[in-house]
């Protein structure tokens, strides 16, 4: 596991109160491929309701048929639907009889009304059931929740409790009428992944990629636990991650699981106060946990953060490091890309343009900090939301909304991780 950690300013000035960011970048080890792969436990919950008839649970069944097919004997694999109640279509276990199971998805029918919660607590029973190694639940849904539990608090709290146990959740909005919120909260709190598919070839590919992961996994339960110095203060996490405050001065912030060579970048603030010693001082210290698959060998890797404390005409000429400076406005473009998503969600087009617009502005200032390695990146990410703005009046804000949610997802909660090959849910643009 590569670690590493760039700081805006290493020198600070004596006696002054200072900001300090600190960018952490990290990267998986490569799968080995001669090593045997760790068993893959995957639940799908699946959304069954009446809107979903038609193409988008054909192209659904289409998906997880195909899922099936790459998966092995020796991993698990469940399926449960749900409308206004819950329904075990294939009970999580062994793949040893793929026919069956196929057989059985084929034969899933449209029902009712959408209780999320009911297929959601009834795919956590089966998973939990087969899982020794923890395992990714799928959640799969076209509609908002209009019976069982939709509170956010209240479902997120269920998926991190799971997450605690090993059990990653993920989601995937199917179409545009979906409520991205609770959905985008629900893998928030289960560390997982959530992707937006307005069409059934964007949907398999969507599953496809979920599966690339799990199959591809090296890592899991990473968590970073960040001890700051007394008097320091943890300003900011920019990255919208699961934390909790685990005592005083420490802070733990879950990280989920990653596939091989996934890199990741996570992006804190620091409030340094006037310090009255010339030299080198420990601001924090960084924890980095984590299980290393298949031999689920525990790590634990720890990382001192230091500034260089000078007179103060010494700290005027420094120069803050480019990459860190183009990622905290790459972050800040993340937060309006984010406010601009909300807007949307209320149906105020005029505001979510000009959000979009703003972001465009902050990116155009992370491209210009960037050192050339990174603008490749940025320029994708500023090609991105180029295209969402030309096409926000011929969708409508219902789309927009879901489209931008997605895009902050990934390049705030998931910073640095790529799509999976073979992703192209966007091939439509």
């Amino acid at each position: 596991m590569k670690f590493n950690a760039l700081l805006d300013i290493n020198v600070v000035a004596h006696e002054a109160d200072e900001e300090v960011a600190v960018l952490l970048e990290l990267e998986a080890p490569t799968a080995a491929h001669d090593a045997a792969r760790p068993q893959a436990s995957l639940q799908v919950v699946l959304d069954r309701s009446g809107s979903m008839g038609g193409a988008p649970l054909e192209g659904a069944k289409k998906a997880l048929i195909a899922l099936v097919r790459r998966l092995e004997p020796t991993d698990n694999f469940g399926l449960v639907t749900f409308d206004s109640s819950a329904q075990v279509v294939v009970p999580a276990g062994l793949l040893t009889d793929k026919d069956t199971v196929i057989h059985l998805i084929e034969h899933v029918r449209s029902g009712g009304t959408t209780d999320l919660s009911a297929g959601y607590l009834r795919g956590l029973r089966e998973i939990r059931r087969v899982a020794t190694a923890g395992g990714t639940v799928l959640v799969i849904s076209d509609g908002h929740v209009n019976a069982g539990i939709s509170d956010v608090d209240e479902f997120s709290s269920l998926t991190a409790k799971a997450y605690s146990e090993g059990i990653v959740t993920s989601t995937l909005g199917y179409g545009s009428g979906y409520d991205e919120t609770l959905l985008s909260a629900i893998a928030r709190a289960g560390s997982g992944n959530h992707v937006f598919a307005d069409h059934p070839d964007g949907a398999g590919a969507a599953i496809a990629g979920e599966v690339d992961g799990l199959l591809n996994k090296v890592v899991q339960a990473m968590s970073l636990t960040v001890r700051f110095e007394s008097s320091v203060e943890l300003l900011r996490i920019y990255n919208d991650l699961p934390a909790q405050q685990i005592g005083d001065g420490t802070v733990m912030i879950e990280l989920g699981d990653l596939y091989g060579e996934e890199a990741r970048k996570l992006l804190l603030k620091f409030k340094v106060p006037a310090l009255a010693g010339l030299g080198l001082a420990k601001i924090a210290t960084l924890e980095l946990s984590y299980v290393e698959l298949p031999g689920l060998v525990e790590h634990v890797v720890t990382l001192p953060i230091n500034v260089n404390v000078v007179p103060g005409d010494e700290a005027a000429g420094r120069v803050a490091h480019p990459t860190v400076v183009s990622e905290v406005l790459f972050q800040e473009a993340q937060d309006v890309k984010r406010q601009a998503s909300e807007a949307f969600e209320r149906g105020d087009l005029e505001s979510g343009k000009r959000l979009l617009g703003e972001t465009k502005t902050r990116l155009t200032k992370s491209l210009e900090a960037a050192p050339d390695e990174l603008k490749p990146d940025i320029r994708a990410e500023l090609d991105e939301v180029d295209r969402m703005d030309v096409m926000t009046d011929d969708v409508g804000a219902a789309y927009m909304s879901k489209m931008s949610r997605e895009s902050y997802h990934r390049g705030n909660r998931k910073r640095g991780r790529g799509r999976q090959d073979g992703d192209t849910s966007r091939d439509h643009w």
